[in-house]
């Protein structure tokens, strides 16, 4: 079991952030979220998950008109946000990444368990971003407020990747945090079957 501290910052005490300090987020800090997320369990291993992260202010103007405008000044003030995309085409590298079976014919034959398989598990993967970071010590906010098609167009053009959704990432500015809002009972959520 982790300890409270562990629990606090993942979920109890975390809090979506609107607003950000000026301490940097480094390199070193992103190779570490990544190389905790990776780990994250997929079906058949299938990784299917990019991840841009946009840092620099040619890949924020590049990312500025793919945003809604709730969600500009949020966005372009983090030291990161990450573009959390999936490869529409991950089943390529199976063979790698699951080599113990023919996985790779499992997703050619349908591309409609290709494109759901894609999307749930790159959804995943982004879920294990944004604990990996906080768990490194970074605060996270999380959006879909943007336009999927530019974002795919400045970033991944060319290409079978496609964006789902967006996480800033850095050190939070406690001010911009609103009152945490109401959750569903364990009755109004969940049945044990």
């Amino acid at each position: 079991m982790l300890d409270q501290a562990a629990i606090d910052a993942l979920f109890l005490k975390a809090r979506t952030q609107n607003k950000w300090t000026d301490q940097p987020v480094s390199e070193a800090e992103l190779r570490q979220i990544y190389d905790i997320l990776k780990f994250g369990s997929t079906s058949a291993n299938c990784s299917p998950a990019r991840f841009v992260f946009v840092t620099t202010k040619e890949g924020k103007d590049r990312l500025a008109p793919c945003l809604s405008s709730g969600n500009l000044a949020k966005t372009i003030s983090a030291p990161v946000c990450v573009i959390v995309a999936q490869d529409m085409e991950f089943y390529e590298k199976l063979p790698q990444l699951f080599p113990h079976a023919d996985a790779r014919s499992w997703f050619t034959s349908s591309p409609e368990l290709a494109a759901e398989t894609a999307f749930r598990n790159a959804t995943l993967q982004g879920a294990y971003l944004m604990m990996a970071a906080k768990l490194v010590g970074l605060d996270v906010g999380a959006m879909s407020g943007f336009d999927k098609a530019k974002c795919d167009e400045a970033f991944f053009a060319g290409t079978k990747v496609k964006s789902n959704f967006l996480v800033n990432l850095g050190h939070g500015d406690p001010s911009g945090v609103f009152d945490r809002l109401p959750r569903l009972s364990f009755e109004e959520a969940c049945t044990i079957a």
